[in-house]
């Protein structure tokens, strides 16, 4: 076999073991929203 070809196979087969490979699903974490800051101050 011509070393290109060689080359050109084993391109495709880590192509095709990438494409294949099991892709993780996102974590969403949902985190409370703050409070509005309460202003205590000189101008109240």
């Amino acid at each position: 076999m011509s070393f290109t070809l060689r080359a050109t196979s084993a391109l495709m087969l880590v192509a095709f073991v990438a494409a294949c490979a099991k892709k993780e699903e996102p974590v969403y974490v949902t985190e409370p929203v703050p409070a509005a800051p309460v202003y205590t101050g000189k101008y109240k």
